[in-house]
């Protein structure tokens, strides 16, 4: 890659994070305040960053533009979105979109609850592999070589005392979730929060994508979150038809 490219495209996930100066942004590249201020100047020409007071950088607004495009090119977004705003507000939940992507599950949509406590995910970032269900229900319907890849690139970082370590563990709770048809997060990334996702099938009977519903473990407890199960069940069965499937809802041809 071009090293103007890969030091533009660097600057905008540097300044996406949170709000940098003109020397922060040099220091970041490793390069001259004139160099990178050329490099922003370019940038900020073409919408991808903008000054904000106090003489910093930030995200340009042609990047809200663009990416939103990217998202609406996503048909299984645009045939979940109402299907899953109709999840959130029934039960007041966050409900989320994961698409696999490469190695990793993105999200790709999210619903906000009705609560106001802060997680983690984000429309566009990667889900943990080994903690996120939405990720863990994805990666259990695909076959055993893109589990194994995915699998070594993970970290298995440990965030609370429910975190899954090893890939065997992630393994085994991989199977059990596709014996059930249904994936768990006990809390493993934020201890505070739970969450149950189900698989959406395309019409060749491959799994890309993942819904779930979140709730915070104070709220809803795991065993009562179970209940919305056959709801969630529900909800991907009908993104899966709207996608070509012409199985049943437990994923039966």
């Amino acid at each position: 890659m071009s090293q103007t490219v890969a030091r533009a495209i660097d600057i905008v996930g540097f300044v996406s994070v949170r709000h940098r100066t003109l020397g922060e942004i040099a220091d970041h590249l490793g390069v001259h305040k004139s160099t990178a201020l050329r490099l922003l100047q370019t940038l900020e020409e073409g919408g991808f960053v903008r000054r904000v007071p106090g003489g910093m950088y930030g995200m340009g607004f042609q990047l809200i533009a663009l990416g939103q495009l990217a998202l609406d090119q996503v048909e299984a977004r645009s045939l979940a979105h109402p299907i899953l705003h109709g999840l959130s507000e029934r039960y007041g939940q966050t409900v989320h979109l994961g698409e696999l992507v490469g190695d990793q599950v993105i999200y790709v949509d999210k619903i906000d609850g009705r609560g106001t406590v802060a997680m983690g995910s984000r429309i566009g970032l990667p889900a943990q592999r080994h903690t996120a269900a939405v990720a863990k229900v994805i990666l259990a319907y695909q076959d055993a070589e893109t589990r194994a890849r995915v699998m070594e690139r993970t970290t298995f970082t440990r965030f609370t005392p429910t975190t899954i370590t090893t890939a065997e563990a992630l393994e085994a709770e991989l199977a059990l979730t596709r014996e059930r048809g249904w994936a768990e997060d006990d809390g493993e990334h934020e201890d505070y929060i739970n969450c149950v996702a189900l698989p959406v099938f395309d019409a060749r009977g491959k799994v890309t994508h993942g819904i779930s519903i979140t709730a915070l473990r104070a709220v809803v407890p795991l065993e009562e979150l179970r209940a919305y199960v056959d709801d969630l069940r529900d909800a991907a069965h009908e993104i899966s038809k709207s996608l070509g499937w012409r199985g049943d809802r437990h994923g039966h041809r």
